[in-house]
């Protein structure tokens, strides 16, 4: 379907693959198969390959190797469910004089199935793109043009400029807007996160390779999109009707988890308690394991217990290993003969080398001061890294408080968008020692905030219990500048959280390092300002 697009029309039609609005009614992470933006309006595509069949309410999918699911939302829902969710987003971010431009709509491509040559309370004929009808797909998507312009009244057609600033939103790597330095620090933000829900789609490839194999053994550095694969590759394994454990040992990652990926068959479990799960589940042992941080896990205490609930066991067992080996040890427990014996069993090894988390400016600063390898790209430019150095807890504190300011009151940020981290628990920290008002806009998080992230509040968290979470803006206070033996794994967790805004609040050894220069090509330092 992507070429038989490509195909069609001329230049002033752009059909966008694989888009991720911010907004649904109901799905916390959408999908949109194909958005077409032209003159004629916006348009959502729902492709569904294979069978397509429906009854007494309950829609069939079939795919060519006979695998089937089923679902109590057809795709015509589906379709418009992810449309409502896209004009949301457009509404929230464009001037309503470009959106009533637009007419809208949305069409149902069935490439591999015959349709009846009727319409129904839920869809009528011309939305529907059958074998034959795809066949012609631009014959076929002039016709849906037609008839959603009949039913928004005929509005005519959008101009080139309206065009032009739907496209800039939806694709702002492909259009961009103007220089990245001309923009605000929210639109900086905003672009990021679009370009990571790009490369993140790109990663659905890997998911195909985990899932066609028994082991796979996946390594790839901070941001290289090994939850995002840990969590499709099962909902995949569930959906085949495998009972599939996903296990961690962070109670934080492990809400995190069950919190994105809630399907039946699925036991998202801390690697203490997975026996027990297994248990409750009745169930003699899982069909398949999925770790997450598995650089975690690497002992032989955690290798027994998870061959004693995995059928087959780990020799002969379904599993997939995801981990980071790029000093992510925040203790002792790493056992390389544990890592040998994995690694003994001969399975799939699986190295992640993209980097869809932080922007490419974050990137390069990370792997210029630690000497980290996070894998390449990096989602868009970006601002650049805020770095600056003070000599105590008091100093830090007032400079924690101003960066909240920066990015809250006057970057347009939502408070919710920034987490702070300090190696210290809240009390030791400098956040502590902040003014009264500066405190109130601050929120504790513990390991049940990560189902539901605060928005009205900045969040707080240790460095080691946030590790494997993220958020756009990462403030990283109280640790020393990194330097020679201060580097750490702490450094390396704390600023790799950031997906789009990095500020740094190093301690200083002495008040002449209150000036430290960034060295890196391109992050900025903040001078004093006091």
């Amino acid at each position: 379907m992507f070429d038989r697009l490509r195909r069609a029309f001329d230049d002033g039609y752009v059909a966008c693959h694989s888009l991720q609005p911010t907004r649904h009614p109901y799905k916390q992470f959408p999908e949109i198969d194909f958005a077409i933006c032209c003159a004629e309006g916006l348009y959502v595509l729902e492709i569904k390959g294979g069978r397509i069949s429906c009854q007494e309410g309950v829609w069939r999918y079939e795919d060519g190797y006979g695998n089937a699911r089923e679902s109590q939302e057809s795709p015509f829902r589906q379709a418009e469910t992810a449309l409502w969710g896209l004009l949301d987003d457009l509404s929230a971010n464009l001037p309503v004089t470009v959106i009533d431009q637009f007419t809208f709509g949305y069409g149902v491509v069935l490439p591999d199935c015959d349709w009846p040559n009727d319409s129904a309370a839920e869809w009528d004929l011309a939305m529907v793109a059958d074998r034959r009808r795809s066949r012609n797909i631009e014959g076929w998507l002039r016709s849906l043009f037609g008839y959603w312009s009949t039913r928004g009244g005929n509005k005519g057609k959008a101009d080139e400029d309206a065009v032009r600033q739907v496209l800039e939103y939806l694709r702002p790597h492909r259009y961009p807007r103007r220089d990245v330095s001309e923009e605000s620090l929210f639109h900086q933000v905003t672009d990021a996160g679009r370009r990571i829900c790009e490369l993140t789609a790109d990663q659905m490839r890997m998911a195909d390779v985990a899932e066609a194999n028994p082991r796979t053994l996946c390594a790839g550095g901070a941001g290289t999109g090994k939850t995002f694969l840990a969590e499709k590759l099962a909902r995949r394994w569930t959906d085949a009707g495998m009972q599939v454990a996903l296990v961690c040992r962070s109670p934080w990652l492990r809400h995190f988890l069950s919190a994105r990926v809630a399907t039946p068959r699925l036991h998202v479990s801390l690697i203490g308690g997975v026996r027990l799960d297994c248990r409750r589940a009745g169930l003699k042992c899982f069909d398949a394991v999925i770790v997450d941080e598995g650089q975690d896990l690497f002992e032989t205490g955690c290798l027994e217990i998870l061959d004693g609930i995995l059928d087959g066991g780990l020799k002969s067992g379904r599993w997939c290993w995801f981990h980071d080996l790029n000093n992510q040890f925040l203790s002792d427990r790493f056992d390389p003969c544990a890592k040998s014996f994995l690694e003994s069993l001969s399975p799939v090894r699986m190295p992640l080398r993209t980097n869809c988390r932080n922007t490419r400016i974050i990137l390069e600063w990370i792997q210029n001061e630690l000497g980290a390898d996070l894998g390449v790209g990096g989602a868009g430019e970006g601002p650049d890294v805020r770095q600056q150095a003070v000599s105590d807890k008091e100093e830090a504190a007032v400079r924690v408080a101003g960066e909240i300011v920066e990015l809250v009151d006057r970057g347009g940020l939502t408070p919710g968008s920034v987490t702070i981290l300090s190696p210290f628990e809240y009390t030791q920290s400098s956040v502590a020692a902040m003014r009264p008002d500066a405190v109130a806009r601050v929120c504790r998080l513990d390991e049940y905030s990560t189902r539901n992230m605060p928005a009205n509040k900045v969040g707080f968290a240790t460095i080691e219990d946030f590790k494997g979470l993220e958020n756009d803006a990462i403030i990283v206070t109280d640790l020393p500048v990194p330097a020679g033996d201060d580097r750490s794994a702490a450094h390396y967790v704390a600023m790799s959280r950031a997906r789009a805004v990095l500020s740094l609040i190093h301690m200083a050894p002495s008040r002449e390092g209150r000036s430290a220069k960034a060295r890196g090509k391109h992050p900025a330092t903040v001078q004093d300002n006091e």
